[in-house]
């Protein structure tokens, strides 16, 4: 078995974002030359995620609305009386609670074995921010 590790990185630029990051995993997938195994998309921070889900822009426009009503950023947190980086972020904690910080997808025959609407989002809970990291593991066999 084969295990290769890369990194994306990304900056966001709105405070709640939601970016497709399938295009990058494919290329970084094609690139390692495992055909047949598992790829691990995961997130380095406690404030964005890692989520299958549909690319539909109405759908992604209900996402954002979603999410930013689940957890008000103006909210009365505790976390935000003393937060350790100065940023009011308890809003991205607590809905960070109810998302997944990685996910693991089949590869077959080199391709990602998603459904016919699914894609890989890296959602942004807490930006914008000019570096955010996600660390992928490729294993598997050529």
């Amino acid at each position: 078995m084969k295990i290769v590790r890369h990194r994306i990185e990304l900056v966001t630029t709105a405070p709640i974002e939601i970016i497709d990051i399938s295009a990058q995993i494919r290329d970084i997938v094609a690139g390692s030359g495992i055909s047949n195994g598992l790829v691990t998309a995961s997130c380095l921070h406690t404030t964005a995620r890692i989520n299958v889900n549909e690319r539909e822009d109405k759908l992604m426009q209900d996402m954002l609305t979603f999410l930013k009503r689940f957890a008000p950023r103006d909210g009365d947190y505790l976390h935000n009386l003393a937060p350790i980086d100065g940023r009011d972020n308890a809003h991205a904690h607590l809905i960070g609670l109810f998302m997944n910080s990685s996910e693991t997808i089949p590869l077959a025959d080199g391709a990602l074995v998603l459904g016919e609407w699914q894609s890989v989002f890296f959602i942004e809970l807490d930006g914008p921010r000019p570096k955010r990291g996600i660390e992928l593991q490729i294993m598997g066999q050529s």
